[in-house]
């Protein structure tokens, strides 16, 4: 039998990585899918408090309550590891010591997917009916995201 290294302890008070992953796609698809999260919590039989602690990876989703997300979600349960960065899944199963220091922003925390502007985005986007229209939306942002940025006037 080989010895194992210890696994790193976790930081009191900071977030498991992959907990606030599972917790950010979470977020993402209820969102996309216009529910509260009261409504999901009635769904699971949970307050909307303890679905917003799953968001935020406060508090870990165990497997059977992660299994009840993804039907009442409608998806894979692959869905919640998807994306994950690998920063995110080296840094599993603890946090390593001195990687957050108070105040600093995690790099987890950066993902643009996690923002509720990108969230509303999307959902507009969706709500537009027409296919052409849609997609000329997308191409106009693709170059917009292209221009730099003292192209535009911030003057307004």
């Amino acid at each position: 039998m080989r010895n194992k290294k210890p696994l790193p302890k976790r930081i009191t008070g900071v977030p498991n990585a992959v907990d606030v992953h599972v917790g950010q796609r979470l977020r993402l698809r209820r969102t996309l899918l216009g529910l509260s999260q009261e409504k999901l919590g009635e769904a699971l039989g949970l307050t909307f408090q303890q679905v917003q602690k799953y968001e935020r990876g406060t508090n870990r989703i165990g497997a059977s309550r992660l299994y009840d997300l993804a039907r009442v979600l409608d998806i894979d349960i692959g869905y919640f590891f998807d994306e994950m960065t690998d920063e995110v899944s080296h840094r599993s199963p603890g946090q390593i010591r001195g990687m957050a220091e108070e105040g600093e922003e995690l790099p987890f925390q950066k993902d643009p997917m996690a923002r509720r502007e990108t969230l509303e985005l999307v959902r507009a986007y969706y709500k537009i009916e027409e296919t052409t229209v849609r997609k000329r939306l997308l191409e106009m942002a693709k170059t917009l995201g292209n221009v730099p940025n003292d192209q535009f006037d911030s003057s307004d």
